[in-house]
Order: C-alpha cells, then structure tokens, then sequence
C-alpha cells in the first residue's frame, strides 16, 4: 500500500488538488482517510483554518454514485450538509464545488434570507449534494422538494454552534427524515 495518503483519494478529486498547488494534506484530511474509518461515522473537531471543510469533501467524495445527478429530475441528493450561517453554507458549497468539479458534480445551497422560488428551481434541476442552513433546509424536506430516499451521508458542520444557537429541533427533524443506514459526520 502507497504511504501517500494523496493515493488514496479518488483521481478526479487528486487532479482537483493538484491543479489548486495541494502536494500534502494537514492533519485532520489525513485522519479522515484512514482507511480503519471507513464506513463509519465520524466527529471531525479542529480549529477554523485546519481544512475541514476539504476533510469532509474526503469523506464524502467515495460516497457518491459514479453518475453525476442528472438534469430536470428532482432533487434527490446523496450527501446533505447542514451549516448555521449561509456564510459558511456559501464556503461550503464553493469548496466542495472545485474539489469535486472533475466528477461534475452539482451542488446546490437553499439558505434563509434568500429566494425560495430561485432554490425550489435549482432543486428542481437536481443535486448530488445540498448544503443548507437548518431552517430552509427543513422547509424544502417538509415540501417535499428534496428526496432524501437516496442520501448516504449528511454533515452537521459547526454542529456544536447550532445547537448553541437552539437549532437543536430543526436539526432532529432533519435527521429524522433521513434513511436508515446513511453516515452521520459531525464537525466542530
């Protein structure tokens, strides 16, 4: 086995480093791809800066269906990532959009303070992962806009923040619409 932790991620998503000048991971991408974690949950804890946002994508990367979503479907995402601001929620989505562009994957944001109509269309265009602030993300579950049927992974991002700020309902009900089965990462 190659000691090259960079091996060990999947070619589209090493190109994507590469490409950004990456030539090592910190510490905290390099524990998320030990390979003893796979197939397990995961309580990612590092301070803001060490990368845990490309850690994430790490873990998520191998989780999704070699077909991107397809177009005018629905939106049946296979990772949902949940923020407590849009700040971070538009941070999340632009990080996991270059490092998972090569797999042409689609990524869409649904935040408060936002168009609920521009999201509903988005969604409607499908989604291989939506990132979203626990509020509106409820709102499109509870409309029925997002199928959770096929979701392998959800993230809480910032999780000890939102239940700080008394997100604590809206994110039961979150994962209480989620499958059976699916991953549960939970960053701090």
């Amino acid at each position: 086995m190659n000691a090259d932790p960079l091996e060990r991620i999947p070619p589209a998503v090493r190109s994507a480093l590469h490409a950004r000048g990456y030539t090592s991971l910190t510490p905290v991408q390099e524990a998320v791809l030990d390979p003893a974690l796979e197939g397990h949950d995961l309580r990612i804890s590092s301070q803001t800066g060490s990368g845990k946002t490309l850690a994430i994508a790490l873990v998520l990367s191998p989780l999704l269906a070699a077909e991107p979503a397809g177009k005018g479907g629905g939106c049946a995402p296979q990772a949902i990532v949940v923020t407590p601001t849009r700040e971070l929620a538009a941070q999340v989505q632009g990080e996991l959009g270059w490092v998972l562009a090569g797999d042409r994957r689609r990524i869409v944001s649904v935040t408060g303070g936002t168009s609920v109509r521009a999201e509903l269309a988005e969604l409607s265009r499908g989604a291989d992962i939506v990132v979203g602030t626990p509020g509106r993300l409820l709102d499109h579950l509870e409309r029925h806009a997002i199928d959770t049927s096929g979701v392998r992974a959800i993230v809480l991002d910032e999780a000890d923040q939102m239940l700080d700020l008394g997100f604590r309902e809206a994110l039961e009900a979150i994962l209480g619409k989620m499958p059976e089965g699916r991953r549960t990462h939970l960053l701090s």
